[in-house]
């Protein structure tokens, strides 16, 4: 292989093998997408990280993969398909008899119906479901899906926010094509009810979480390991980066690496930022990628999805920015263009926080390291 030929290879993500090292997956669907008015996830969130990543040349044509919507059948996997056919009915009455209301939470309790109530989980699913075909066949080493993290999703009922549970989806495909351990490392604020609840009694399965103490769900506290297979570490209101990576660092780290998975998925929710109103922990985006990139630095085939974030400038960045560890880039001294300060300028949040945007948001893709 020539030098240019290398040079080629490593910009487009293509290993000299032929292996891909990453790919991105997204879909045009969540560019018109809403919740509905006044939910905190009527926001737009993977758009900006696609564009956001296209402006700063870190995502050529031939490491996206755009993804159709999962198929009742795919997630069958982990839902119950009566409650797959009230998704689908709901969308496309956009209502739902009471009675169906009440037994699956949907269109209740902040789960939303809206236009494309099925068709949008069940894309972040897809897209899951194929990140974890990937690894499994030795496609990538890793995969991103910011439209993922959805881990709050029962098999029966919509939950917090979460239609549908890609992240149990994911780590049940790789269990079904042969995987014999898999690891799930969670940073959200919020606890992973969802995948705790049904998938810590396998022991093919360890699950990590570190979370807010007594945010909601109010799940997962220390000492909880679930069915038996799961550890949870909690963080209390008004930690920040510190706190964060000595838990990785102490516990996580050693732990996953005893563990000795075949397999990682890391539900990397971004809404433990201090720039981010639906939680009391304050890590800087720094801080965040680097817990990201101790995981992803064990060298394991890794799913990466997205999660919370609920500030739409903070989390393309921090998106944006994950995208950039996974693709070989660096984030932590990236400026930002012109046109890249507009995109994140043009984004629309109804939000308090909203009012007083500070500068550093928009001139840069990295925040102080000093939370």
């Amino acid at each position: 292989m020539t030098k240019n030929e290398k040079i080629s290879t490593a910009r487009s993500g293509l290993s000299a093998s032929g292996c891909v090292d990453y790919v991105f997956f997204g879909s045009d669907i969540f560019r018109g997408s809403v919740y509905g008015e006044g939910h905190p996830l009527n926001i737009a969130r993977v758009w900006p990280v696609i564009d956001l990543c296209r402006i700063l040349n870190w995502l050529p044509d031939e490491c996206y993969q755009p993804v159709e919507p999962a198929s009742p059948e795919q997630l069958n996997l982990f839902h119950d398909m009566s409650y797959i056919r009230a998704l689908q009915m709901a969308e496309r009455d956009q209502a739902l008899q009471d009675a169906d209301m009440q037994r699956y939470r949907i269109g209740l309790d902040n789960n939303p119906i809206f236009a494309d109530v099925y068709r949008r989980p069940a894309t972040a699913a897809a897209a899951s479901l194929m990140g974890a075909d990937a690894l499994f066949e030795s496609r990538v080493k890793t995969a991103f899906n910011p439209s993922g993290g959805t881990h709050h999703g029962m098999p029966n009922k919509a939950n917090g926010f979460c239609f549908v549970n890609d992240p149990a989806l994911a780590i049940l495909r790789l269990l079904l094509k042969g995987a014999q351990k898999v690891a799930y490392v969670d940073i959200d604020a919020h606890h992973p009810d969802g995948v705790q609840a049904h998938l810590s009694g396998d022991e093919r399965v360890q699950l990590w979480s570190i979370h807010e103490k007594n945010r909601w769900p109010r799940t997962g506290q220390s000492g909880d390991n679930g069915e038996g297979f799961a550890r949870n570490f909690t963080l209390e209101r008004g930690a920040g980066n510190d706190e964060l990576l000595r838990c990785v660092d102490q516990y996580i780290l050693p732990e996953v690496a005893r563990f000795a998975p075949e397999y990682i998925v890391l539900q990397a929710g971004c809404d433990g930022l201090e720039d981010d109103p639906q939680s009391g922990l304050v890590f800087s985006n720094i801080g965040y990628w680097q817990a990201a990139e101790k995981i992803l630095g064990l060298n394991k085939p890794t799913l990466v999805l997205g999660g919370g974030g609920y500030n739409p400038i903070s989390t393309a960045r921090a998106w944006a920015g994950l995208w950039g560890l996974i693709s070989g880039n660096d984030p932590y001294r990236c400026d930002l263009p012109e046109t890249a300060s507009r995109l994140l300028a043009g984004l629309e949040w109804s939000h308090r926080w909203a009012r007083n945007k500070p500068r550093r948001w928009f001139e840069r893709l990295y925040d102080d390291a000093s939370s």
